[in-house]
């Protein structure tokens, strides 16, 4: 009998819509160097430029500010570089500030600066992951050079009040930088409307290339680069591009503008369906995260006496497969950081998982998970108490 395959875990990746992977494929014959002034290296570049627009319109940023990067963690690596080449020119400002609840390629950077001297505040998170704005306030003063914050968490799907965040972080002269990875696609971002002064994105958490990403950076911020030895991205990011990548991202760029409130709309009524199911039938569970605040499609739900890692194989059994956090942070049986600096218990934390639906997910789904879920959480209970 052919088994299930539900696929609800692309918080950690998506798979490329079918328009990307033929985008990609056709632009391999773009075999110029795209910093080549002949005929070959014309055609790769205006395909770049192509690409670099569709970005600039999805997030609403000029074209200019747009630089490609391998993902968002060397976009976000790239931002802490810059602010702490600024400290060690020495700056007045030398602090930083961010959140306890960071995605890892932010928060194990905090951890090596801070291991080196440098001065980073973590602000904490209220019960639902959403920023503690009265204590963000404290932190901030004339000596601090950034504030990170991400745009929406990766594991259980809050979403940050970014604007307010820039403009208290703006009133005392700090520059802004946020992680939009995961908001991609499903939520309006406008780097003008937040008024941020850095955002990082990544190509394959929407239907885009793994690889690939980008970190635009509003004209005259504070600018260093990561990568030295060539004058790609008008010197910003030292490489031969990736073309057939870029082209990717523009395409998914592209598909992610012309769908986003429908897609908004269908992720939130999956998850929604997925969340009252698994209230309905399964006894004593909590719904982990903002839920009036919310990415669309992120669903983190812990199940008191039944173990996240166990939950997930006995439903990759049954062809389902999820998360029981971040697939960053994967390879440790450690509870979720995330819900631990939400302040949820560590039992909970233990019994934890994500559920993240995307575009070729349905309603069938949610129904095959809600028919496999509860007996496995009750197999698991009933083992727990023996």
């Amino acid at each position: 009998m052919e088994q299930h395959i539900i696929y609800l875990d692309n918080n950690a990746t998506t798979v490329m819509h079918e328009d990307v992977i033929e985008a990609v494929h056709e632009a391999h014959i773009l075999y110029g160097n795209a910093s080549s002034m002949h005929g070959l290296g014309r055609a790769s570049a205006q395909a770049i430029e192509e690409s670099r627009l569709a970005i600039a319109d999805l997030i609403d940023c000029s074209p200019k500010e747009v630089i490609f990067t391998s993902g968002a963690s060397e976009a976000n690596n790239t931002v802490f570089s810059t602010i702490r080449e600024r400290i060690d020119l020495g700056s007045k400002r030398d602090r930083m500030i961010t959140t306890t609840i960071e995605h890892p390629s932010i928060i194990e950077t905090v951890k090596y600066l801070k291991s080196r001297g440098y001065k980073i505040d973590e602000c904490p998170v209220d019960g639902t992951g959403m920023i503690d704005l009265e204590a963000f306030k404290t932190l901030l003063g004339e000596d601090v050079a950034l504030v990170s914050v991400m745009t929406g968490n990766n594991e259980i799907g809050t979403i940050q009040p970014i604007r307010e965040i820039a403009q208290l972080s703006h009133a005392v002269g700090a520059l802004v930088h946020t992680d939009a990875t995961q908001a991609i696609g499903k939520i309006e971002v406008s780097m003008r409307e937040m008024d941020v002064d850095y955002l990082s994105l990544s190509g394959h958490k929407f239907y885009g290339p793994k690889g690939i990403g980008v970190l635009a950076v509003k004209t005259k911020a504070p600018f260093s680069p990561l990568v030295h030895g060539g004058h790609q991205e008008g010197g910003r990011r030292a490489g031969t591009y990736n073309t057939a990548s870029i082209v990717g991202i523009g395409v998914a760029a592209r598909l992610a503008k012309a769908d986003l409130q429908e897609e908004h709309d269908r992720l939130w009524s999956l998850r929604e369906m997925l969340r009252e199911g698994i209230e309905e039938s399964i006894p004593n569970v909590v719904v982990n995260g903002n839920q009036q605040h919310c990415l669309p499609g992120t669903l983190d739900v812990s199940f008191p006496h039944a173990e996240g890692e166990s939950i997930l194989l006995y439903l990759d059994m049954e062809g389902i497969m999820v998360s029981t956090g971040s697939a960053c942070a994967s390879g440790s049986l450690e509870p979720s950081y995330v819900l631990l600096a939400s302040g949820v218990d560590i039992e909970l934390a233990h019994g934890s998982i994500r559920f993240s639906f995307g575009r070729y997910n349905t309603a069938d789904d949610v129904a095959y998970v809600l028919e496999k879920l509860p007996p496995i959480i009750k197999r698991l209970r009933e083992m727990s108490t023996r």
